[in-house]
């Protein structure tokens, strides 16, 4: 069995010794590892940033001259696994002071030894140089312990003897120094340059002027020209603003009149719109029922008409039928008769010819309704003629056309008959 470990990003985790009894150890920053009880060994160092303070007193320079210098390291212990290695073999399962007194001891052995090596005034005039100088040599040996150097600096440079401020007081007496001869030459060279000034100031002040009044002339001929290419421009720009306003008045007005056409034509097709509409509407409430009135009314008189030519042709048809009946019977009993006739005549052939002439006046009424059968149901005849002699002829000639029908019947000639002759020939007896 085993437990699960943790830990954060300010520290390291190192886990030695295995379930195969191992010695590999394992490095964990920031992260989880697995340990087995009573096998694995769990142990922690601290990755913080050590802020240290290396002091090193009465430390003889170059020179012989004691000094005491204080400075300010930032270190840490570094993260890859090489160098944590490093570290954990120097540091592991120490506390984090003593870790910060083995690191302090080396920053303050270096420091000694390259004190010994500067001038009092290297170390006092250029301190960034001294602290870089010291961090470069300390650096490698730090990091063979598995620590980085992140900033060194010195805090404090001074003395027990004084040397430090006479240096201060000489190097002020000679700046002083320095000082009051630059003033004097300052002055002298003021005092000539100012003059070289007042001269060059004059010269000037006449080209100045020389050129103002040449400026102010060219400035008057330029007014003037500007002021020529203005009232030019302004004259043009009048011009370009009025035409400008007729192109932008045109544009408008063309403008409206193509909203007009528009306007126009959206009545137009409004008005083909109520156009339609009401010609839909009269159609659904005018067209419609006059055409369905009238194709009824059409229909009716079709029907009507066709009921008429039916009945007409029914009528026809059988006023032809009872007529064709008719004549069959009147053929029949015509025939019959003048079998009959002729039966009778020539019983009669020796009764002589006024035995005839009854016979014929017998048969003449019989014969006479017959032919008259079909016109009995006659309401009216009418003969067309203009003329009343034309009236006249036709009777006679229906009366001239009775014998011959007879004589096709019976074969009696009528108009071998006296009797008959004087009636069919009235004229003649007249004249006579």
């Amino acid at each position: 069995m085993g437990n699960c470990h943790t830990v954060g990003p300010n520290e390291a985790l190192v886990v030695s010794g295995g379930c195969c009894g191992s010695d590999q150890k394992t490095y964990v920053v920031g992260g989880w590892a697995w340990a087995w009880w009573l096998i694995s060994d769990i142990q922690r160092i601290t990755l913080e940033i050590m802020t240290l303070q290396p002091k090193c007193e009465d430390v003889e320079t170059a020179e012989g001259v004691a000094l005491t210098v204080t400075g300010v390291a930032q270190v840490k212990v570094m993260t890859e696994n090489e160098l944590l290695g490093y570290a954990c073999e120097q540091f592991l399962g120490k506390s984090v002071v003593e870790i910060k007194s083995v690191i302090l001891q080396t920053l303050e052995g270096h420091l000694r030894a390259i004190l010994g090596t500067l001038t009092v005034e290297q170390i006092y005039q250029d301190r960034d140089k001294f602290a870089s100088l010291v961090r470069e040599v300390a650096s490698p040996d730090v990091g063979r312990m598995g620590i980085e150097i992140l900033s060194f600096t010195i805090k404090d440079v001074y003395d027990k003897v004084d040397y430090l401020s006479s240096l201060g007081k000489t190097q002020t007496a000679a700046v002083q120094r320095d000082a009051d001869i630059g003033v004097a030459e300052a002055e002298r060279d003021a005092g000539i340059r100012e003059a070289e000034c007042k001269r060059e100031m004059m010269d000037v002040k006449f080209l100045a002027d020389t050129k103002m009044a040449d400026s102010k002339r060219e400035l008057e001929m330029q007014k003037a020209s500007f002021n020529q290419e203005v009232n030019t421009k302004k004259a043009e720009a009048q011009l370009a603003y009025e035409l400008q306003a007729a192109k932008e008045q045109q544009k408008i007005r063309l403008e409206e009149i193509e909203i007009e056409v528009v306007q126009r034509k959206k009545q137009i097709v409004i008005e083909d719109k109520e156009i339609t509409r009401t010609e839909k509407e009269l159609t659904a409430t005018v067209k419609r029922p006059a055409e369905a009135e009238a194709y009824k009314v059409q229909q009716l008189a079709e029907g009507r008409k066709i009921k008429a030519v039916l009945t007409a042709q029914a009528e026809a048809d059988k006023i032809r039928l009872i007529g064709e009946a008719e004549a069959s019977s009147i053929e029949v009993i015509g025939k019959a008769e003048a079998l009959r006739m002729k039966l009778k005549a020539e019983a009669y052939q020796q009764y002589g010819e006024a035995a005839k002439t009854a016979l014929v006046l017998e048969a003449l009424p019989m014969i006479a309704s017959a032919v008259a059968a079909p016109l009995a149901k006659t309401g009216e005849i009418v003969i067309l003629s203009g003329e009343s002699s034309r009236v006249t002829g036709e009777l006679n000639r229906l009366l001239a056309e009775l014998p011959v029908s007879v004589n096709a019947l019976t074969g009696v000639d009528l108009t071998k008959i006296p009797m008959l002759q004087k009636l069919m020939n009235p004229q003649s007896q007249t004249a006579i």
